[in-house]
């Protein structure tokens, strides 16, 4: 069972616990309520009616007599003390007599007196160790909102990369490390922490990083810059810590950390001075990746379109060590990229990748998705079989790059 399923379980759990808790206290404050609203004759008023012969039918259970009166429709009930002439009584005054044993099981009473009490106690104890545990939104603000691929999930692979070959080789080299890291340190050599992804917005940063994930098959964490900065001081820090942690639990692993400029600008140009909360959690990101403590088997991989407002203590060497530059793809990447694409979709044989290559100077891989799912957008409104090659040259991007 996931996670997620299991917190559901417990939250419909802890509801119905709620509403039976309700249930039960309205219910004994209505028979509270019931019973002191009743009238209860006392035993003279009984032995009175009796005397008068205005009493039909007695029902007796252990001390407690229910009677009915000849003048009335409703059965009254009084408490009876030692009184051996009663039976006695009763039959000279020719009154039906009924004998029933008395209630002795004492759990109705306890079940209404400790049960509520219990239920309360199990839901204030159930929702204090929720919140404790992250679960709930007011004490979860320090907790990282990564969300993790497991290896089993992650299905990118580098032949769902192309274009950027050059990339591919400087980071197959994290592969070989995640998959055997024996090999590199039984020489003494220290894999690099962090590899910073440089390049234009669309030319697949993101993708790579899954990629290497996916390679190495080892869990893919993936989070966004602007998750870390919260109006609460002290929030991006903590959630820094608790980003490190849960990889620390997961390793050997990769934290994908995208838009990092949005934590990781120049320090000093803020508002607060050292106390600006981007600040504070880019100084926790920095003593995360190379502190005293030691995160082995923990590999950040970050991407920026604007390296040049980084702090420099995060491109020292002992952070992000590799600086991998994945550039817009040249005519041979556009093919391969839009080779890629056109797996899923029914091309027509006058359809030709290397003229559209040729035609898509400037495109990233972004763009050439985007032509590739607007032509057969296109193809499907005329209701084509397949995709044509003038399809691709009437689409809304096919001489503009994004």
């Amino acid at each position: 069972m996931t996670g997620a399923y299991m917190n559901q379980v417990y939250k419909n759990l802890a509801l119905w616990m709620v509403i039976g808790l309700i249930v039960i206290l309205l219910f004994t404050i209505f028979q509270g309520a019931q019973q002191g609203g009743q009238e209860q004759p006392n035993f003279s008023e009984f032995l009175k009616a009796l005397d008068q012969g205005r009493v039909e039918s007695v029902v007796i259970r252990g001390n407690l007599v229910t009677y009915s009166l000849k003048d009335s429709a409703q059965t009254q009930r009084t408490y009876i003390v030692e009184y051996p002439d009663l039976v006695k009584t009763l039959k000279d005054r020719g009154v039906r007599i009924a004998v029933k044993p008395p209630d002795s099981n004492p759990w109705y009473a306890i079940f209404l007196q400790w049960v509520p009490m219990l239920l309360f106690i199990g839901v204030w104890v159930f929702f204090m160790r929720q919140m404790q545990g992250g679960g709930a939104k007011a004490l979860s603000f320090g907790k990282a909102r990564a969300r993790l691929i497991s290896e089993k999930q992650n299905k990118v692979t580098f032949q769902d990369v192309a274009g950027v070959d050059e990339a591919k080789e400087e980071l197959r080299e994290i592969i070989d490390f995640l998959k055997d890291p024996q090999k590199f340190q039984k020489l003494g050599g220290k894999i690099p922490k962090g590899v910073l992804l440089v390049g234009p917005p669309g030319t697949g940063k993101t993708l790579l990083a899954k990629a290497i994930a996916g390679e190495a098959n080892v869990p893919f964490f993936s989070i966004s810059g602007s998750d870390f900065v919260e109006m609460f001081v002290g929030v991006g820090a903590s959630r820094v810590r608790d980003l490190f942690e849960q990889g620390k639990k997961h390793a050997p692993c990769i934290i994908f950390m995208d838009e990092i400029d949005a934590v990781g600008r120049h320090r000093g140009a803020g508002l607060g001075g050292g106390h600006d909360e981007r600040e504070q959690t880019l100084n926790q990101l920095l003593v995360e990746m190379d502190g005293f403590e030691t995160n082995e088997g923990v590999i950040l991989i970050a991407a920026t379109n604007r390296p040049d407002v980084l702090d420099p203590a995060l491109l020292r060497p002992g952070r992000f060590d590799r600086q991998v530059v994945v550039p817009r793809p040249d005519v041979k990447g556009r093919e391969e990229i839009l080779r890629v694409h056109a797996r899923r979709i029914p091309l027509a044989p006058n359809v030709e990748l290397k003229v559209l290559a040729r035609g898509t100077p400037g495109f990233s891989g972004a763009d050439l998705a985007n032509l590739v799912n607007e032509a057969a957008l296109l193809a499907a409104r005329q209701n084509k079989k397949l995709v044509e090659m003038s399809d691709f040259e009437s689409g809304p991007d096919a001489a503009t790059p994004g």
